[in-house]
């Protein structure tokens, strides 16, 4: 191979190389693409798209998409969108999917929902098509004691107005369970509930949950209801243990101080009749006394000892 052909191979390849640059700083397809297709757009705003380091082909594509579905798109709003860190894409496509629903929704409102960092083009199509939720199991207790636990169907619509600082389906579903448990614990007996379960549905329907959030509550259905436990006859039975346990620990403080009783009197007695026996211990020793001073004679003596065997046989008589 001589150098001539080594040389135009090379050439060549510089040539390639700096087509492509100079196609990627004007992309010349791209804005004869948006020409024909009703887009005015020059140029040089292209480039400077590069520049600012927005792809020029999200800007062009998005304002072809809108062009044709008759929007009237302007490129710098959604520039600014997207060094915003928005999604341009979906904002056109919910703008595009309410026009032909008839949604009011404009830009500026769509681009604060996107920023927002919720879905515009699902929350559209909530708007059309709208969604059910399915509430987690709900625990509550009627009038008479009976544990009912109930799911629930919602049926919600997205609020388009209320999507920027609306409350999520969390909300929706708390205030729903909690509408729920206030109904059901209103009735007088659980055989109402499992008669009429569309009362509990009208009544929380009629709350107005849907107040500060991003949905609109179209309808509450009452998908099943399972009876529980007995809380009452639970509650009841542990009353009556809890009174029965006070009932014998106040027996059973009687009990010891009863014993206590007993014991103190019997202590009385013991004392008693160490006193007694002490206090005859005495007599012999009163009776000598009495013999040597003269205040007692032979016969007293003999009365009294007659006497003390006359009582000791009775009371043997009386055993």
């Amino acid at each position: 191979m001589t150098s001539i052909s080594i040389s135009l191979i090379i050439w060549i390849g510089v040539a390639i190389v700096a087509l492509m640059i100079f196609l990627w700083f004007f992309p010349i397809t791209l804005w004869f693409q948006a020409l024909i297709s009703g887009v005015k757009m020059s140029l040089l705003q292209l480039v400077l798209m590069r520049w600012r380091k927005v792809p020029p082909g999200t800007i062009v594509m998005a304002m072809i998409t809108g062009t044709k579905a008759g929007l009237k798109l302007n490129a710098n709003e959604l520039e600014a969108h997207y060094l915003a860190k928005g999604h341009v894409p979906n904002v056109v496509n919910a703008l595009i999917s309410a026009e032909k629903a008839n949604i009011d929704l404009n830009f500026n409102m769509a681009a604060a929902i996107d920023l927002a960092g919720r879905d515009v083009f699902e929350a559209v199509q909530m708007s059309v098509n709208p969604k059910v939720i399915d509430t987690p199991p709900v625990t509550a207790v009627a009038k008479d004691g009976i544990q009912l636990i109930a799911k629930a169907r919602v049926t919600v619509r997205a609020n388009i107005k209320q999507l920027v600082g609306g409350a999520g389906e969390e909300t929706v579903l708390a205030r729903v369970g909690e509408g729920i448990v206030s109904s059901i614990g209103s009735s007088d007996s659980y055989k109402a509930v499992l008669e009429e379960p569309d009362k509990i549905s009208k009544a929380v329907l009629g709350k107005g949950l849907d107040a500060s959030t991003a949905f609109e509550i179209l309808s509450i259905d009452i998908a099943d209801i399972d009876i529980g436990k007995n809380i009452g006859a639970e509650l009841q039975m542990d009353q009556a243990n809890a009174d029965k346990n006070i009932a014998q620990a106040h027996a059973e403080e009687r009990r010891v101080m009863a014993v206590a009783l007993e014991q103190e009197m019997k202590a009385k007695a013991q004392e008693a009749r160490a006193k007694v026996i002490e206090a005859e211990a005495q007599v012999p020793l009163a009776i000598s006394e009495a013999f040597k001073k003269g205040n007692l004679g032979v016969l007293d003596y003999y009365k009294i000892k007659n006497i003390q065997a006359d009582t000791d046989m009775r009371e043997s008589i009386s055993k």
